[in-house]
């Protein structure tokens, strides 16, 4: 009797561990027996800059903030890296993608110069001296791949997208607010843009609701738009003619100073997942969570009015436990999930620490 009542005790104890705060969400997401960062800097590739006109070594100071994507059936890191520039200031240096691939999951190969940065071409006012940030992708049914990332000038910040048949060759198609209502909301702040998924087949594309694609972008609120084909967008407006936020900073919860969009959300039989990342003020937020720490939550909404918040998490799913999380160019703590792909019957959720590295964690498909 003793036996069975160990035994129970230890099997309850392992459905506690592993258990979800919320049936919809994705997960949960566990880290390897070991975890170790997947990508970090390195001072020992380099490539000739068309802004300065010199070699420079592109990911010596930081590889953080992956978007992540499937190709001829192996794991594709875009991942944010930054060359040293003088001091560790947060935006003072400049941001190029690079590329990273993996067969297995496990081993990741990367290229040897960026796949994505400033030029001399038509976005130099808008990505010099700056540069390219924190994308996200997604792909069509037909293969082409669609780049959301943050333009800096350092002026402002500016979301925009940029396609690719190959992951090669990219069309730049500048700031994606440029050309609504006269450019209302071209000089301010956008970044973070999530087109909303589906799986199909085993893949995930872009999903098309009553006819439009959809995404949530923005900090510290994460707002809506919506387009027809992907590369022009109208943000939601409220009553007042202002976008209108669809999730927002909660006091007293880990999410207390600001939210921002993480990886394409999912559409589901439940509704649209959307994983976002979560920055703490403890004296008004998680006290226990310190001050300035990014965490990540989830949030439902209803998957034919994606504006309609159903539930949101009341916990994080995943918060800066490990050393590397905690150390590097952001003190205080990420984990910023920004990547999440369907590979072999799991999930592979790919996310920035520190500003400095890149980790995963992993969920089988239920």
């Amino acid at each position: 009797m003793k036996k069975i009542l160990i035994f129970l005790a230890v099997f309850v104890s392992s459905l506690t561990a592993f258990s979800q705060e919320k049936p919809w969400m994705l997960g949960p997401f566990l880290r390897a027996e070991n975890p170790q960062p997947i990508i970090s800097p390195t001072d020992k590739t380099s490539f000739q800059d068309p802004m300065s006109v010199r070699s420079v070594k592109w990911e010596s100071m930081a590889t953080f903030n992956p978007a992540a994507i499937l190709k001829d059936g192996k794991i594709h890191i875009l991942y944010r890296a930054e060359e040293k520039l003088g001091e560790k200031e947060i935006g003072g240096h400049t941001s190029r993608l690079g590329l990273a691939i993996s067969e297995d999951g496990k081993t990741y190969i990367r290229q040897s110069e960026p796949i994505f940065f400033p030029t001399n071409d038509n976005q130099k006012e808008f990505e010099w001296t700056g540069g390219t940030e924190d994308p996200r992708i997604v792909q069509t049914e037909d293969g082409l791949f669609v780049l959301t990332y943050t333009q800096w000038n350092r002026e402002f910040p500016r979301l925009a997208v940029a396609t690719s048949k190959d992951l090669k060759t990219w069309e730049k198609h500048g700031p994606i607010f440029r050309d609504f209502k006269d450019g209302k909301y071209h000089n301010r702040e956008t970044k973070s843009g999530a087109i909303v998924t589906e799986l199909k087949n085993g893949k995930l594309v872009a999903a098309k609701i009553h006819g439009k694609y959809w995404m949530y972008f923005g900090v510290p609120h994460i707002w809506l738009a919506s387009s027809e084909d992907l590369v022009h967008w109208e943000p939601i407006e409220g009553s007042d003619g202002n976008i209108a936020p669809v999730l927002s900073p909660r006091l007293g919860y880990f999410d207390s100073w600001l939210v921002e969009a993480g990886p394409p959300p999912l559409l589901t039989k439940d509704g649209i997942v959307v994983l976002y990342n979560a920055g703490n003020q403890k004296d008004i937020g998680v006290k226990e969570l310190g001050n300035r720490v990014y965490t990540a939550g989830q949030a439902l909404f209803d998957k034919n009015e994606p504006w309609k918040l159903l539930d949101r998490t009341q916990k994080p799913f995943l918060k800066p436990e490990l050393p590397f999380e905690k150390s590097g160019q952001y003190v205080d703590g990420t984990t910023f999930v920004e990547g999440l792909v369907y590979f072999k019957n799991q999930w592979f959720l790919y996310y920035g620490t520190a500003d400095s590295m890149v980790g995963v964690v992993v969920s089988k498909d239920k």
